[in-house]
């Protein structure tokens, strides 16, 4: 591999950790500093870890790889999701932050639910961190699987290095590096990390496109679109073949954001609720100008391989196939470093969010309710290598499909927390019962539903995605539950 490409790689792994030590000074001397960075994000930072977080490595892997392979119609799927996140800052994120805390400080989601629902306080923490616990280990190993396939794809030389092959090498070496900075800097190191992280993907995604549609090796826009309604008619088209459940199950991803604990983890650390607009703001500026850029990566990628005549086995590799082929050695390193950038930001999140559940909703819960800060921290740290570990483990598998398996944890995220976070945060007869009976009404029908293969094909026909029945069940689920369990001081205004 050239010098160029390990510079600039090394220069992004060393910035990353000197911001974990940084981070250490200032923020792991609590629970609340080590989980949620003393509530005192600035909103430029709380929405670009939110956004970072999001996005992962399905912005420049999964999504770019759907609409290489199928083309413009993949497109619904960040449309809804810019949406979804959209609605996700009006409804969720002022409420959430001003209620959490009024709430007895809830540090995390589990415990929120259990402070507004004190009645079913013990197994709303418990059943809502297992969903926690489970799902997030099956993200991150999503994220663990990206990693992975840059590693194959672009340092297939570090073979011989290793006494693993490549793919499995990518794994563990993403894992160590997230590991490193999130366990030394808690959520301020996450949250940090992801704001410099977003600003790298984001110029990526501006980068890439620009240079495909303006090198001599490409195509203009408009050749380029010839081009590609001679691989397909209908390639370029944002309706032709697509049917009325296909197109609910594509916009109803952006279904899932307001059950995300990883994103909405980010409402609650913010500095005040008057700076959640400004969030606001420049998360969705951020979000919009990366989804289009994803878009663009996707189909005009395809353009410049067919004329090219390359080969990809996977589409997925596709932002780091056209990173090697066009951009001198130190230019994509930087572009390897946005990749990875995509990928840690959502693993280290994840571990911390999971982290959080396990230390405070089981261990501080049920084995040491009086223990100490200082040891809370140290349970915190030991929880993130826990979690990590399992996850590369289960990321051993070199087919797996990035999109398949966010997909999947998505819907159970979303399908099990949405309902109840909005109607907890919205709807004062919400009781407890309800909740808890809609949480695992949106879990169960999700995991149903994928093992049934619905996802896949439904009563003979195309199939509906897994969000689409969890998360309406779930909704009705707590609205008829709690219509007949009200509990008498269930919610109590501040």
């Amino acid at each position: 591999m050239d010098i160029g490409i390990w510079i600039s790689l090394l220069l992004y792994f060393g910035l990353m950790i000197g911001i974990g030590f940084y981070a250490a000074r200032t923020s792991t001397a609590s629970s609340e500093d080590y989980m949620l960075g003393g509530r005192n994000l600035h909103p430029a930072v709380a929405a670009l870890s939110a956004g970072a977080s999001d996005m992962s490595g399905w912005l420049l892997i999964g999504l770019p790889g759907a609409l290489y392979a199928t083309g413009l119609i993949e497109s619904w799927i960040g449309i809804g999701l810019f949406f979804g996140a959209l609605a996700n800052w009006i409804i969720v994120a002022p409420r959430l932050r001003e209620q959490t805390e009024r709430y007895d400080n809830a540090l995390t989601v589990p415990q929120f639910l259990a402070n507004r629902f004190p009645s079913k306080a013990i197994a709303l923490r418990t059943i809502s961190a297992i969903i926690v616990v489970v799902f997030f280990v099956v993200y991150t190993a999503s994220g663990l699987v990206a990693g992975g396939k840059l590693f194959t794809s672009a340092f297939g030389d570090l073979i011989n290095l290793s006494m693993m092959s490549d793919y499995l090498f990518g794994v563990w070496f993403t894992l160590i590096i997230v590991m490193t900075y999130t366990v030394i800097g808690g959520f301020l190191a996450v949250s940090l990390t992801d704001f410099v992280q977003g600003c790298i993907m984001m110029l990526a995604l501006i980068i890439m496109p620009i240079v495909i549609l303006t090198t001599g090796q490409g195509d203009g826009l408009v050749a380029a679109g010839k081009r590609l309604t001679e691989i397909d008619p209908n390639y370029l088209s944002l309706f032709d073949g697509l049917s009325v459940i296909g197109f609910f199950s594509a916009i109803a991803w952006g279904l899932g954001y307001f059950g995300q604990p990883h994103i909405i983890v980010r409402f609650m650390a913010v500095r005040s609720v008057k700076d959640v607009a400004k969030a606001r703001n420049i998360g969705m500026t951020w979000m919009g100008i990366s989804v289009l850029g994803a878009i663009g990566l996707g189909i005009l990628g395809r353009a410049y391989i067919e004329r090219n005549g390359v080969s990809i086995d996977d589409p997925e590799t596709i932002f780091m196939v056209l990173a090697d082929l066009l951009f001198h050695p130190l230019l994509t390193g930087f572009l390897y470093a946005a990749l990875l950038a995509a990928i840690m930001s959502t693993i280290s999140s994840q571990l911390l969010v999971s982290s959080s559940s396990l230390t405070e909703d089981f261990y501080r819960l049920f084995m040491n309710k009086k223990a100490s800060q200082p040891k809370l921290v140290k349970i915190g740290k030991l929880c993130v290598l826990l979690v990590g570990v399992i996850a590369a483990l289960m990321a051993g598998d070199p087919d797996s499909e990035v999109l398949s398996l966010v997909s999947n944890a998505w819907a159970g995220f979303g399908a099990a927390f949405g309902p109840m976070i909005i109607l907890a945060l919205t709807w004062k007869k919400m009781s407890g019962t309800g909740a808890m009976a809609g949480m695992l009404t949106g879990a169960l029908t999700v995991i149903l539903w994928i093992s049934l293969g619905w996802n896949d094909s439904f009563l003979g026909g195309p199939g509906v995605y897994e969000m689409i029945p969890g998360f309406i069940l779930a909704w009705l689920v707590i609205v008829i539950v709690s219509y007949y369990t009200q509990t008498d001081g269930e919610y109590r205004p501040g």
